[in-house]
């Protein structure tokens, strides 16, 4: 009831009078009982436009911490403590493709000379050493058309994938095989066009990929081949005006069904919560206690005399009575958080919200964190 008055009251400043915004926010942030909500929502291009982000994504994670928290002040003024604010957001999160590209067929006494035990590559540890030892000062964006012998479950089989390295790391961009190319309607081992690959491989994709579990965010590389002018002369025969094959590197997202194009961005999701003055990157997750079953958990793991007169209302009806003291119901309450999420990480913060008879039902709720493998009070 206080929280209505107080929403009545904020509003009928706005309506009655010529208070700037802050000195509301004052107002409402010196009452003893802040107004408490809860939020999931997706950034929308006046929300970037209101950050002054003109692109339409947040440049790192660090900026998103840092940003989120002003449009959340203005979206949401009269919140306060204990608010919570789930933000899904574009981050960018560039994929380089290639800049240069050498073709190579692995030799046996590769394998040999970069200090492999045997004549194929089975793990992705493997692969990095075998690169390093062919390619000691690598320019950046260069993609490597690998052909090389794969271990794999038993059986060695030749391959050919490619492998771009970027920002001081090798990553590996699947490549399609003569059989693929076929099955995908190609006469030749390429595509005839860059606008076909980027059709058909989404296509390619979702088949050779089904049985996998892809999940929704995975991104993928795929090598593709094109017949193009040989302008850096990768077939060695001196000449850059004539054609040969080319190998291309496009990036692809799952968006849960299909595979799309790669746009340099990735949907991410932060949890922020209002301290009482601030919003702030926050980890709390908030959980409403199940009737009946939670509170039957809490009563049968309660053994001793303190507790034997206590857990029979706590089974049998789904609440605490007014016989239970503070310190009773914080002991009850962190015993459950040790079975609901025995994995939580140290500084994990969840608020409970649990139910009391006393003259009648009523909510409370209780803010807990992981501190030294313990869940406490979080004041």
């Amino acid at each position: 009831m206080k929280k209505i008055f107080l929403l009545l009251t904020v509003f009928t400043m706005v309506f009655t009078s010529c208070e700037p915004l802050e000195d509301i926010n004052e107002i409402v942030d010196a009452q003893k009982t802040p107004i408490v909500g809860d939020v999931i929502f997706t950034l929308s291009d006046d929300d970037y436009a209101e950050l002054g982000l003109n692109f339409g994504n947040i440049s790192s994670l660090a900026d998103a911490k840092t940003k989120i928290p002003t449009l959340l002040k203005s979206k949401y003024p009269v919140w306060g403590n204990k608010s919570s604010a789930t933000v899904t957001f574009k981050l960018y999160n560039k994929k380089n493709d290639e800049k240069s590209l050498i073709r190579y067929t692995v030799k046996d006494q590769d394998y040999t000379d970069a200090g492999l035990r045997f004549k194929s590559i089975s793990s992705d540890a493997q692969m990095t050493q075998l690169l390093n030892h062919l390619y000691t000062s690598p320019a950046n964006r260069v993609l490597i058309s690998l052909t090389y012998a794969q271990y794999d479950s038993g059986i060695t089989s030749t391959v050919e994938n490619g492998f771009i390295y970027s920002n001081n790391t090798w990553e590996k961009s699947m490549g399609i095989t003569a059989e693929e190319y076929a099955a995908m309607g190609e006469s030749r081992a390429q595509f005839s066009n860059e606008d076909e690959a980027l059709v058909k491989i989404p296509l390619f994709l979702k088949n050779k990929l089904a049985y996998e579990a892809p999940s929704a965010g995975d991104i993928q590389g795929v090598m593709y081949k094109l017949y193009v002018t040989d302008n850096q002369d990768v077939d060695n025969d001196g000449r850059t005006d004539d054609k040969t094959v080319y190998s291309f590197v496009a990036f692809f997202i799952y968006d849960g069904v299909n595979w799309t194009k790669y746009n340099n961005t990735i949907n991410e999701t932060i949890q922020f919560g209002h301290d009482g003055t601030n919003w702030v990157p926050d980890n709390t997750i908030k959980y409403t206690l199940v009737r009946n079953a939670d509170y039957e958990y809490m009563a049968s793991q309660l053994t001793g005399a303190e507790y034997a007169g206590l857990i029979g209302n706590l089974a049998n009806y789904g609440d605490f009575d007014y016989n239970w003291t503070d310190a009773q119901i914080n002991f009850a309450l962190a015993i459950f958080l040790d079975h609901h999420d025995p994995s939580a990480a140290e500084g994990q913060k969840y608020i409970l919200t649990y139910v009391v008879y006393d003259n009648g039902e009523n909510e409370y709720k209780k803010s807990f964190i992981k501190t030294n493998g313990a869940w406490v009070i979080n004041e």
